[in-house]
């Protein structure tokens, strides 16, 4: 397996209202890291063009990565998919929520075999304790994934439509889903898909001296 990813660009999506935690997510310590910052290592280390999509450039400056703004005024994630597909230099994007601090290096050089001629690459949401909503293990990890830039003129339509549901959206297209099989192949499967949406998923997922800190933070500005 080849330690660099080609033909592909590092993504990560810092949108989102951010109304359910009282601090920005990205900026969560895991191991006395920020969660964006951990992540971006792990890109970099994969990728050799990164962006961070947001419309809050002043937040993520002293990261010294470029920056890209929604090209369409729209909620959701596939604003930002599409965004980083039209500025991508490259014929694949891997995107990544800014709130996922356990992400696995391994998981996403196995994906990047599963191009091909397909449209996008994503795994099913992992199983008890770490499903979501829908049966277990059919849940797309659509923030977890690889897009090709083939889906531009179709995502695009969908956007003028008003239409915002990268699962809607893909219906019909050529997706490669990881299955659980092909996924428990590789370690840490299940933590990659880790979001830190509130603060009770500090306290179930992190453990007691980053909790202490995000605490402490919270404390401060409350």
């Amino acid at each position: 397996m080849p330690n660099r990813i080609s033909n592909s660009t590092g993504i990560i999506l810092a949108g989102g209202e951010n109304t359910r935690m009282p601090v920005l997510k990205s900026f969560i310590k895991v191991k006395g890291r920020s969660i964006i910052s951990r992540n971006l290592s792990i890109l970099k280390g994969l990728f050799d063009r990164n962006f961070i999509v947001t419309n809050h450039p002043e937040l993520y400056s002293r990261l010294r990565t470029p920056m890209l703004g929604d090209v369409y005024n729209v909620r959701g994630p596939m604003s930002g998919v599409f965004t980083a597909l039209l500025n991508s230099p490259t014929e694949w994007i891997f995107v990544i929520a800014c709130d996922m601090p356990f992400i696995s290096r391994e998981l996403i050089l196995s994906m990047a075999d599963l191009r091909g001629n397909h449209d996008a690459v994503m795994p099913k949401s992992p199983y008890s304790p770490f499903s979501k909503r829908g049966r277990k293990g059919d849940y797309s990890e659509t923030l977890f994934a690889f897009y090709s830039r083939g889906l531009l003129p179709s995502m695009e339509r969908d956007l003028c439509r008003g239409k915002r549901g990268l699962r809607d959206f893909l219906k019909g297209k050529r997706v490669k889903y990881i299955n659980r099989k092909e996924a428990l192949k590789t370690a840490g499967r299940e933590r990659s898909f880790i979001n830190l949406n509130t603060p009770a998923d500090i306290e179930r997922y992190l453990d007691l001296e980053d909790r202490l800190i995000f605490n402490n933070n919270r404390a401060r500005r409350e």
